[in-house]
Parts: structure tokens; C-alpha cells; sequence
């Protein structure tokens, strides 16, 4: 535990000193992130900060490719010393819609493992970023989509009829004891207990008075709403904000850390039993049926 929080604060150390070449630095990440992929990534050189949103067609769903552009992108801006992140999407009314169901249906085991380690990754880079994370959530976010929006420091959801939540228990799958506490430290354990077990989806009136959001504002406003917030969150000195935040999240960080292998093997146990992979046929029948 030591160790790592040593290890923690000289992460912090070295990011503050990337910030101090902020000019020659975003420069070049713009550069190099505007590759054109599932991603559109732009920084804003006056302020560092960074924003990311996924474009990954229909609905953003995570598979081990777009899992591992993530965690690059995120390697890349953290390298950078990029002082924020808002984290969005480019697709209209959907933020993710969560893992993709076809990686985990009838699965490569080698392959299965390596999206949940990839997954394990990006949740690791982002909930205890150095930076101040933003989820500007556009429309909707099940699943994996809720947890990537938990990990940011602060969110904003779009007002409409729009859902968020992790509903894994509706396919018949249960979600792992970092998801769960996720849920958890953002929104306390009697609420977490009801919406894990019920595979509770919020609208955002709900999501906001749980705490699952922070702020809820109009589509066409969510950009002026994040700005806003962004200043102020950048006005606290980038090394204590950070610890402070380390703080409160680095005994799960340090939980997930201390036991990766067991998660991954649990998982593909878990994944390929014949109950698990009936309910996602099932559930894939059901989507292709609502499509036609």
C-alpha cells in the first residue's frame, strides 16, 4: 500500500513538471491525436485541457480494439501532462452503450481475457487520473458506459429521455466487485444495493438526485455547462487535487491492483458458463428481433 502511494505521488511530481512545456507539449498531442479513428481527440493549448469523444458506430460499444485506444489515448495525454479531460461522444443521443455483448458470446478464451484486461486497464487510467475528468454524457449510458462516466470527477447528462446505470443483472450477469464499488463510492451503499440488484437504469432527474450526475443542462448546452465547471475544478492546485483524490479512491484502485489475475479468471469462469451464455444469446436474439 506504501509502495504504491510513493509511486502515486511521484507520478503526481513528474506530470507537474510535463505541465511546466504545457505550450511545446498540447502542440504535439493534438498532432498525434487527431489520427481520424474511434476517437476524435482535440487539446486546447491555452488551458491543456483535453477532450476525447468516442466514435465507434451504432453505439459506442466497447470491444477489446476500442478498449485499447482508449487506454492509448489515455497513456498519450497523461505523458503530455495534460492538466483536464472531458470525455464525450460523438454520436447523437448515446454516450456508450457498454461492453460489446460479442466479445463475451461464444468467446475466444485468449482473446475474452484480453478484453478484460484491457477493460481493467482503462478503469485503472481513469479513476485515478491526474487530471481533472469530465463525462459530458450526450444520451444514454448503460453498463460500461455508466462506469466510464463514474470514473470522471464530475458529470453532466444531457436532459431527455435518456438512461444510466449498470443493469448487468437484467442479462442475467453480475458485475465485478470494482464496478460495484464504484457505484458505491459515488453513490452510497443503500442506493447501490437497490440499483445493482434491480439493474436500475436512472432517467437524469433520478441519476442527478442519487448522485450519479452532478449536473444535468439541454443538449446544446452541455459544452458551456462543462466549460464552466472545468474552470473552476482547474483552479486547485493540479498536486493536491490530485492526492486528495487518491485519497479516497486508491483502496479500490489498490483492491483491483492486488488481485487482476483472480478477476480475469473469475471472469472467463463466469463468462463461459452455459447459464451465462444462454442469457446472452437470448439477449442478442432480442436485439436482432428489435432491429428488424
Amino acid at each position: 500500500m506504501e509502495s504504491t502511494r510513493k509511486m502515486a505521488a511521484l507520478f503526481v511530481k513528474s506530470a507537474i513538471c510535463s505541465m511546466r512545456q504545457n505550450a511545446r507539449n498540447f502542440s504535439s498531442t493534438s498532432r498525434l491525436m487527431n489520427s481520424g479513428g474511434l476517437l476524435d481527440m482535440d487539446v486546447d493549448s491555452s488551458t491543456g485541457v483535453a477532450t476525447m469523444h468516442m466514435r465507434k458506430p451504432p453505439v459506442n460499444s466497447l470491444n477489446l480494439e476500442f478498449l485499447t485506444d482508449i487506454g492509448i489515448a489515455l497513456d498519450k495525454l497523461h505523458a503530455e501532462g495534460c492538466r483536464g479531460l472531458v470525455l464525450g461522444s460523438s454520436l447523437p443521443k448515446i454516450f456508450s452503450a457498454g461492453l460489446e455483448i460479442t466479445e463475451m458470446y461464444q468467446p475466444d478464451e485468449a482473446r475474452l481475457r484480453e478484453f478484460w484486461r484491457s477493460l481493467q486497464d482503462v478503469w485503472l487510467k481513469l479513476y485515478g487520473s491526474p487530471m481533472v475528468t469530465m463525462a459530458a454524457i450526450t444520451g444514454h449510458a448503460p453498463a460500461g458506459g455508466c462506469l466510464l462516466a463514474m470514473c470522471c470527477d464530475w458529470r453532466v447528462m444531457a436532459e431527455g429521455k435518456f438512461t444510466i446505470g449498470l443493469n448487468e443483472t437484467l442479462l442475467g450477469i453480475v458485475a465485478p466487485p470494482w464496478f460495484s464499488e464504484t457505484m458505491l463510492n459515488t453513490i452510497g451503499q443503500r442506493e447501490t444495493e437497490k440499483a445493482l440488484q434491480l439493474g436500475k437504469l436512472y432517467n437524469p432527474s433520478e441519476a442527478l438526485t442519487v448522485g450519479l450526475v452532478d449536473h444535468l443542462a439541454p443538449l446544446d448546452d452541455l459544452p458551456i455547462a462543462v466549460n464552466k465547471a472545468m474552470a473552476s475544478w482547474l483552479n486547485i492546485p493540479d498536486h493536491a487535487r490530485h492526492l486528495t483524490k487518491l485519497q479516497l479512491r486508491q483502496k479500490t484502485i489498490d483492491r483491483l491492483l492486488s488481485r487482476r489475475q483472480e478477476d480475469i479468471d473469475y471472469f472467463v469462469k463466469f463468462t463461459t458458463k452455459d447459464s451465462i451464455q444462454k442469457s446472452l444469446e437470448m439477449y442478442l436474439k432480442a436485439l436482432k428481433n428489435k432491429s428488424k
